[in-house]
Order: C-alpha cells, then structure tokens, then sequence
C-alpha cells in the first residue's frame, strides 16, 4: 500500500505542475513568436499554435511564425490549425525550415493556408494524397471521390484566399506533387526562399498581410516556451511512447489483477489512458471491450484448467482489439504510408509481445502438466504444502503441482509426508 501511496502523491503533484503551467516565454511588443512544429501534426499540435497565438495577441507581436518540419498528421488536427490561422488577428508565417526540412501532406496544407509562406533552400513539400493501410499492411491511396474532392476544395480555397497557384495545390493531392523551395516560388506557392528566419524577416518587411503592413526589420524573433502540460501531451502524442505506456498498461494490469495490494492495478489503468490519449483519436468502445474481455480470460486461466482454451480465446480478443485501435484509414490520421505502418506496429506490438508471454507460460504449464512423474515412487517423499490443506488443497512435488487431502490440518510452508496416491490426489501428513 506504500507504493501505491507514493505513486498517487506524485501523479498528483505532476497533475498539479501540469495546471499551474503556463506559458514560459512569449514574444514582446513588436517581435515575432516563433512556433516549432517539427514531427507529425497530433492532437498537440493545434493546441501549440492555439497557445501560441493568443500569446501573441496579448503581447501586440508583429506575427507568428510556424517552423514546419513534418510527415503530416490528423487532418482534424490540420482543418483545426487552418481555422485558428483564419481567426487570428495576428499575421501568421509559414516557414519550411531548416534546410533539408520537409513539409509533407497536412504541412503542405498549414503552409499554403499561412499568410506568409516561405521556405529554406533545399525543401520540400507536397505528397498530400491521403493513403491508408490495407489489412495486409500494404499501402493504398484513397481513391474515393468524396475524400479526395474535399481535400481538393479545401486546399484549392486556402490557395485562393492567399493568392497562390490553385493548379499546383490541387496536383499536390490528386498526383503527388512535389516541389523545393526554388520550384515552389516559381510556382507562385510560396512567396519567399530564406535561409534563416533573420534573412526571412528582412524579406517580408513591408509585406501586407490580414491588412497590416510588416515592420520587422527591427524585430527580434522569440521562441515560444510551449506550456508543461502541453509539452507532455507533444511527448504522449509520439507513436512509440504511447506504444510503450500501452505495453505497460497491459502489464501492469494482468500484474495488479492476479497480485492485488501492490498498487499495479492503479498504475495500469493510468499507463493506458495516457497511450490512449497521446494516440489521439476516438477509443472505440468495442475495441475496449475486447481487450478488457480478453485480460478477463487470460486471468481465468491462471486459475483453471482449460489446457489454453481461455487464454487462446483471450489472446484473440486482445490482438482483434489492438487492431480495432490502429488508425488506419482517411479521415482519422492523414500521413504516408511509412508512419501509418510505425503506428500501426506501435499499437499491435504489445498484443504480439503479451502473446508470446502467454504462449511460453501455457508451454511451460503444459509441459509440467504432461511431462512423466519425476520420481517413480511417491510414497515416503517430502512436499511443500502451497497453501493450507484443510483438509484438503496443493502441495508442491518436485516441481509438480498436486491435489492433496491431509489427516490433518497442515499450515501453508509446511513440509509434508506422501503417504498414498489415490488417482490423482496424495494423501499426506505434517513432516
């Protein structure tokens, strides 16, 4: 119980911290707050730029500007950046940088939906078909018209809305495109190519943009200090950890479940509820039922004698459920194909690894069960008494389990005597 104690003060505290925790820096009056959106675009991600731009609009900042580096991400998450850009009183720059960077898919659309679009030399965006993993696991493009025609107007409206190239925007959706930062500019997708932010600022300065003129050649530029609790849900947002605090969660529960006391059972259920909301979609509740069905069955057989039936049963519950969480289809999660699969694997991954732990246990049991008797003769040998026979309840011999009826009470520990076997059961007295 002390462990469990500990464990709630510092979930508490942490939750605490998390509340308490705003932002930590902001641009001053007159400065432009730069953003980072650097990996996929998830459920954190609209609330960075959120934060960031009412930061900005308290501190009277020249203008946000979103460093984007990214595969894609939700399109939910995406539709909802654009919207916060559209409604902000403060002129938003939409920057591919460093040099090398990419701006993929939902990047592509943040970027031509930003009042400013610029890139670093040698960037890339485009690729902004949605694709979605078969059950095979093979990657397909989404072919149906509906999906992919609102993908088309909207990107085609944003490109309207700026000024920029309709044709090249819509071919960043039905054919792939894709275009550096020289390209781009040619293209009219972009209006700037910079090499640094500095260089960007002394670029646009005089620029109008939401029917303000740009005064930044004096301006400095300040990192935004993205606030704690939304720095955790960034870090929970990564596939590979929510993958992990799944695994765990598993874990902990068969654990806490089949030993209570310890405080596991708590721990678990935490673990789970954080992967499932650093994975940021939807639970599907039957997908949840079948998992919490399957731990049900698997924690039955600990305690039966079903030779595997109900921890097969479980397993296949479990891996039905973990499937039924993978995102794998438009509209829920709009990246490549490659993160899909680095996703997918994230969330099956512990169903693979809790079956091979089962597998193994059922092996061993069967092998116990099955296996020849250690000793030819039983009559005279020792045991361990596994809990207390009154009268009657297991002893341990030579690593078997067996029933066993005792003339008298025989507390658990205890050493005791075989004195007979009847059919599957010893008869025993205290050593």
């Amino acid at each position: 119980m002390k462990l469990e104690r500990i464990f709630f003060i510092f979930l508490f505290l942490f939750i605490l911290l998390s509340s308490l925790a705003g932002p930590s820096a902001s641009a001053s009056r007159g400065d432009v707050l730069s953003v980072d959106l650097q990996g996929p675009i998830t459920p954190a991600s609209d609330d960075i730029v959120a934060s960031a731009l009412q930061a900005a609009e308290r501190e009277k900042s020249s203008a946000v500007m979103l460093l984007l580096d990214t595969p894609g991400g939700g399109l939910t998450e995406t539709y909802e950046i654009l919207k916060l850009m559209e409604e902000s009183k403060v002129p938003v720059i939409g920057y591919v940088y460093p040099s090398g960077a990419a701006a993929w898919s939902a990047g592509t659309l943040i970027l031509i939906g930003s009042d400013v679009a610029a890139m670093a030399p040698h960037c890339i965006i485009g690729s902004a078909q949605p694709v979605q993993l078969s059950p095979l696991g093979q990657v397909e493009p989404v072919n149906d018209s509906k999906t992919t025609n609102a993908i088309v107007a909207l990107i085609r409206e944003k490109a309207r809305s700026q000024g920029r190239n309709e044709t090249a925007a819509e071919e960043f959706v039905l054919s792939n495109l894709n275009l550096n930062a020289d390209q781009a500019k040619e293209y009219g997708v972009i209006e700037y190519v910079a090499a640094s932010p500095e260089e960007l600022l002394g670029q646009i300065n005089g620029s109008r943009a939401k029917n303000i003129t740009l005064n930044t050649t004096q301006a400095g530029i300040e990192q935004f200090g993205v606030p704690l609790n939304l720095r955790l849900l960034k870090a929970l947002s990564d596939p590979t950890l929510a993958g992990i605090l799944m695994l765990v969660g598993l874990y902990a529960l068969i654990f806490g479940l089949s030993s209570p006391g310890l405080g596991s059972e708590a721990l678990g259920v935490v673990a789970l509820a954080l992967g499932l909301i650093g994975l940021g979609f939807n639970v599907n509740v039957g997908a949840i039922f079948l998992i919490l069905l399957g731990l049900g069955l698997i924690l039955a057989e600990l305690h039966s004698h079903s030779f595997g039936i109900l921890a097969l049963a479980g397993l296949l519950c479990v891996m039905v459920g973990s499937i039924l969480f993978v995102p794998t289809s438009f509209p829920e999660w709009y990246v490549p194909g490659g993160y899909q699969r680095s996703m997918a694997m994230a969330i099956i991954l512990p169903s693979l690894i809790l079956a091979a732990f089962v597998a193994f246990a059922m092996y061993k049991v069967a092998k116990a069960r099955f296996a020849p008797l250690a000793s030819g003769r039983l009559v005279g040998e020792t045991a361990e008494a596994l809990d207390r026979l009154d009268r009657e309840g297991y002893v341990l011999f030579q690593g078997e389990y067996w029933r066993a009826e005792a003339e008298e009470p025989v507390e658990k520990g205890e050493r005791v005597v075989i004195l007979a076997k009847e059919g599957e059961r010893l008869k025993v007295r205290r050593a």
